[in-house]
């Protein structure tokens, strides 16, 4: 190999790389004995390496996308957050994300998802069923992480826990056993109760399956359930007229966009109807609801921010199982109970994770 390789090596990793190699330059080369010609070369050769090294390394861009709106998911960002800094990575230092939320109103999702694959992020996290479906149909080459979803294999998202195949992976709410639980927890709490009204919308698939799971539950327990299907707000009031018409004695919610989105409405009808309820997170008796049992969904969270890891260090989003929760909670919320005139038993209270006084 002669010199007129290496003269055209180093022209192209000039900093001048849009400049014509210099004749003269060239000459002079050319004219050095061997022993010269190497020497430099290793030291132009080292130098150039190292100001490869030094480029700066690409920040990856996570994009978020949830049904609900900023504010109902900022607990939820804060334990995202703090699991990913364990793993080294900072927000606005060393991996940048982009925030869209639809704010229920879920014909936006299709359009929040194309703007983060316009936006050529790294991965998209997203948030509810309604969400994942439209990241799914946007892309299918951005990989794709849900943090919480009922049931991805009913809902189409992935072809099974074990293998979801294609490019999005996550973790699940679903656990056959928590409709009997929550069911147990109602007759443990209230022993004379017979009859437990389900307030559902049976047009969102996650509360179809728990529907179903419920009432396997009652079966078994024996306890008759009372169906009230809401499919808008408009339909909260007269459910709860039919509560107290045919004189249910506890509540069970199902949670979806819509339960979720009127929170606050249906636990304030709740306590006006003085009727003890369960609900399927923790939130909703933060907001004043009796008690809760299910997953927790902050540890779901936590546990994203390690797949999003193991992505970005190049994990195939089709090889990471869908995962179950490990982590589930019982919230009480004493307040709500003295309000609303009922005692729940210590034995009930002792065992529940966190209380509200």
């Amino acid at each position: 190999m002669d010199k007129t390789f290496w003269i055209r090596f180093l022209d192209s990793h000039s900093d001048n790389r849009k400049s014509k190699a210099c004749p003269e330059r060239s000459r002079r080369i050319q004219n050095l004995k061997w022993a010269e010609f190497l020497a430099i070369l290793v030291l132009l050769v080292g130098c150039v390496g190292m100001a490869e090294a030094q480029k700066p390394a690409k920040t990856p861009r996570l994009g978020f996308l949830a049904n609900g709106s900023a504010s109902s998911e900022l607990t939820r960002i804060a334990a995202f957050q703090r699991a990913l800094s364990e793993l080294g990575y900072v927000e606005g230092q060393n991996i940048a994300i982009e925030y869209r939320y639809a704010d229920g109103k879920l014909d936006r999702l299709p359009g929040l998802a194309a703007e983060l694959v316009g936006l050529k992020v790294d991965i998209i996290m997203a948030v509810g069923i309604a969400a994942a479906h439209a990241a799914k149909n946007a892309t299918t080459t951005i990989p794709i992480v849900m943090p919480i979803v009922a049931d991805p294999v009913a809902s189409g998202l992935v072809v099974s826990l074990a293998r979801p195949g294609g490019n999005i992976t996550g973790f699940s709410t679903q656990a056959p056993e928590l409709s009997q639980k929550r069911l147990e927890l109602l007759r443990e709490a209230f022993p004379k109760v017979s009859r437990v009204a389900v307030l559902w919308n049976p047009e969102a698939p996650a509360p179809v399956l728990a529907f179903k799971e419920t009432q396997a539950a009652a079966k078994v327990l024996g306890l008759q359930l009372q169906s009230l299907q809401v499919r808008s707000p408009d339909g909260f009031e007269s459910a709860f007229s039919a509560m107290r018409r045919e004189r249910a004695g506890a509540l069970q919610v199902l949670s979806d966009l819509l339960t979720q989105t009127y929170r606050a409405r249906i636990v304030a009808l709740a306590a006006n109807s003085r009727l003890p309820a369960v609900y399927q997170d923790s939130q909703w008796v933060k907001d004043g609801g009796l008690m809760s049992y299910g997953p927790d969904l902050l540890d779901l969270y936590r546990r994203a921010a390690t797949y999003v890891d193991k992505i970005l260090k190049g994990a195939k989003p089709a090889d990471l199982p869908v995962e179950q929760p490990m982590k589930f909670e019982l919230v009480i919320n004493l307040k709500t109970a003295k309000q609303i005139g009922l005692t729940i038993p210590p034995n009930v209270v002792v065992r529940a994770d966190k209380v509200i006084k």
